[in-house]
């Protein structure tokens, strides 16, 4: 299968939660490619965030780690820039050690 067409898009965006939670997940028949992470702590405390890509039907775990437990110090951000590319029903995952954290997620969808 040919794909021809990549379509900028805003991937997910959200409250990173200390429950690990899907942010994106990529549709039927298409591929994905994540460009750029951007993660900003709110709070007034240190915390801890580690970012996953998920395979189809995977779970959440060191091996699928992006972007492994970094520390963002109050009102911190970090900004990721590289090209991942996803298949079909693979998903970007998030997980903070305390509630605080927002993530943007930038890239193009492939059909």
């Amino acid at each position: 299968m040919a794909f021809n067409v990549i379509t900028p898009a805003q991937l997910g965006r959200g409250a990173i939660t200390t429950s690990t939670t899907t942010f994106y997940t990529v549709g039927s028949l298409n591929r994905t490619i994540v460009k750029t992470i951007d993660i900003c702590n709110t709070t007034t405390k240190t915390l801890t965030v580690t970012v996953y890509l998920v395979p189809s039907s995977g779970t959440a775990a060191d091996s699928n780690t992006l972007i492994p437990t970094i520390t963002l110090k109050a009102k911190g951000m970090f900004q990721w820039f590289g090209a991942q590319v996803l298949v079909e029903s693979d998903t970007i995952q998030s997980v903070a050690s305390v509630a605080g954290a927002t993530i943007n997620i930038s890239g193009g969808e492939c059909k």
